[in-house]
């Protein structure tokens, strides 16, 4: 893992850019970029599965089963399986084009975020969530997910969240995160 910029915030959490593979991220729990059905079959979430073994689909579908689809504003939480962390929260972000995507992800990342806290993680790893094969511009995506982030740290300073690692495998979208994440807090 490659620490790239980070940012202190006033409640004392730190929330940290992050070059490398969530799936092996030393943390509490991390968040899925899933769709609604918590099929696990492409992008992040199919490498969440393949690495953390069939319990975390076998459980992504009793979830379904009991609560019916996963919203924007409803993630779901399973075990980890064989990941270095206690649980996954799937999150389900919006496909770019569907329409009112910007409040979508942002609600999909408050979300996990307030579920983290629920689950009384201290350490969060949070993806580029729909980014990927959901197909959300980058550069959008990046001020969308931090505003969120920031949104819900000044209004919870007392979260028991003290670490969030936005954690991001591939230099393009690094770059791209880390520019939005000096224009939003700029080194002193």
């Amino acid at each position: 893992m490659i620490p790239i910029v980070e940012n202190s915030f006033p409640g004392g959490t730190l929330l940290r850019l992050t070059q490398g593979d969530l799936t092996t991220m030393p943390v509490d729990a991390i968040v899925n970029a899933a769709n609604a059905h918590l099929q696990h079959g492409g992008g992040l979430a199919a490498a969440i599965a393949r690495r953390g073994g069939p319990a975390i689909q076998q459980e992504s579908d009793a979830w379904v089963r009991r609560n019916g689809l996963a919203r924007h504003d409803r993630p779901a939480v399973t075990g980890a399986g064989r990941l270095p962390c206690r649980y996954v929260i799937h999150a389900v972000g919006p496909m770019w084009g569907e329409g009112n995507e910007d409040h979508k992800l942002a609600q999909a990342v408050r979300s996990a975020l307030e579920t983290a806290a629920s689950l009384s993680v201290a350490s969060l790893g949070l993806p580029a969530i729909s980014t990927g094969i959901f197909g959300f511009p980058k550069p959008r995506a990046a001020a969308v997910i931090l505003e969120a982030i920031t949104d819900y740290l000044q209004a919870s300073p007392a979260t028991p969240l003290r670490r969030i690692e936005l954690v991001l495998f591939d230099a393009e979208t690094v770059e791209i995160f880390r520019d939005a994440f000096t224009r939003r807090f700029p080194p002193p």
